[in-house]
């Protein structure tokens, strides 16, 4: 089993290493074979609608046209008035007291500035230990 999926996995690479590009040109160098081209059989000549196509269609007669009667008259209608609805008087809302709101908490204009340690500097006159031991 684990030597199909070594197979299956060599496969794959394999088909990924091939030049597209190369493979492309070649197709199209390749010359371009001359197949046969097939002739379409000619198309049937019918003459029974041939003829339809010549003839001409009959007259439609004209029909005497029908007087229509007069309409009769519209009635007239007398709407009633709109009623008035009555106002109704508002009412009155008491006023609530509002309530005070605690103060807001003030930061400070300008705040500490904070100090950084000095870096200690080393001495310059200070020179090396003699050496006990002679080269």
């Amino acid at each position: 089993m684990a030597s199909f999926k070594c197979l299956i996995f060599a496969a794959f690479f394999i088909a990924l290493s091939f030049d597209a590009g190369l493979a492309a040109r070649h197709l199209q160098q390749l010359p371009v074979p001359n197949f046969p081209k097939p002739t379409l059989p000619p198309l049937p000549i019918r003459v029974e609608a041939h003829h339809l196509l010549e003839t001409t269609l009959p007259e439609v007669p004209e029909l005497p046209k029908p007087e229509l009667p007069e309409l009769p008259p519209l009635p007239n209608v007398e709407l009633p008035p709109l009623p008035e609805v009555p106002t109704l008087p508002k009412p009155e809302i008491p006023t609530l007291p509002k309530p005070e709101l605690p103060p807001f908490p003030h930061l400070p204009d300008e705040l500490p500035k904070p100090t950084l340690p000095t870096i200690p500097t080393l001495p310059k006159d200070v020179t090396p230990p003699q050496s006990t031991t002679s080269p």
